[in-house]
């Protein structure tokens, strides 16, 4: 299966939300890498048919999506950011439920909620009210209802939101098991949950994709901009506000460093071996305010 996107723009009122995204997706895993406000969920919804795009267009082998109908419907499956439950449904009751709405034959759909509880970890759960859920049981249930129809295109919106590290563990492992046969979106402001497990990784920054590539790819682009050195207690605020600093930790007489610059930023600073987290803090340490002032994911 072949996913283009061609030229997509998403305008609300004043705000351009997303801004002519370019991409060609075949089988595997793509990591969408942003924070809160780069438009990511916007450019899942219009993927998913739910927003329609301003202009351009989603293609599914050379076809437009919004032609396809219940043709597209079959072979997606979704979870948005914020998922609506049942609180009164078991967990076994809702799948069942969604399973209706999908249409999906009832035989088939009790076996395929058994094994999908099972598969997130909530079998033991199975007949217990989601009122009682944990956030993370939540998510992963979530994740379930996604998976009911076995899906060729799989769009997950922060779906590890409000696991644990175990959980977390457990999704990436049961991402790439699913993955051989699958087109699989991933949408996060988490670098640890795709580092790993994605083919290919999508920057978004604004409204914009700013690059693609596999995550050596991508790492090319910080080379030889990231340091670690040790900085004097004495000269630590003013250091720390001129540079973009990764991690540091305070010592008895000085902070030891890591820090994303362009040219040595210390007296006996050596450079590092660069991660996805140093090429995002490179594009994106100048929103840390920014979002918490104004900019909400759309």
């Amino acid at each position: 299966m072949h996913l283009t996107m061609e030229h997509l723009s998403k305008q609300f009122k004043n705000k351009a939300a997303v801004r002519d995204v370019q991409a060609d997706l075949t089988e595997g895993v793509y990591g969408f890498l942003g924070a809160n406000g780069a438009g990511k969920t916007t450019l899942l919804q219009m993927i998913c048919g739910i927003v329609e795009p301003t202009s351009g267009e989603v293609r599914i082998d050379g076809e437009p999506t919004l032609r396809m109908g219940a043709r597209f419907r079959d072979m997606l499956g979704y979870l948005p950011q914020e998922f609506g439950y049942t609180p009164g449904f078991t967990a076994r009751e809702f799948l069942l439920y969604i399973a209706s709405i999908k249409g999906l034959p009832s035989r088939y759909a009790k076996r395929r909620a058994a094994e999908l509880l099972e598969l997130v970890n909530l079998g033991q759960d199975a007949d217990q009210k989601i009122r009682t859920f944990s956030g993370g049981m939540k998510r992963r249930l979530g994740i379930a209802q996604a998976l009911l129809n076995d899906p060729k295109l799989l769009v997950l919106d922060e779906p590890t939101a409000g696991l644990d590290p175990r959980e977390r563990a457990s999704f990436r492992k049961m991402i790439t098991g699913l993955s051989r046969d699958k087109i699989i979106i991933l949408s996060t402001h988490i670098v640890s949950d795709i580092a790993y497990i994605s083919d290919q990784i999508l920057i978004m920054k604004k409204g914009s994709l700013l690059m693609q590539g596999t995550a050596p790819e991508l790492l090319a682009d910080v080379v030889g901009e990231v340091w670690t050195c040790r900085v004097p207690n004495a000269e630590w605020v003013s250091f720390e506000t001129a540079h973009c600093v990764a991690n540091s930790h305070a010592l008895r007489d000085f902070v030891e460093a890591r820090v994303i610059a362009p040219t040595c930023p210390a007296e006996g600073a050596e450079q590092a071996e660069p991660t996805l987290e140093d090429l995002y803090l490179k594009y994106f340490s100048d929103e840390k305010t920014e979002g918490r002032k104004s900019y909400a994911e759309v």
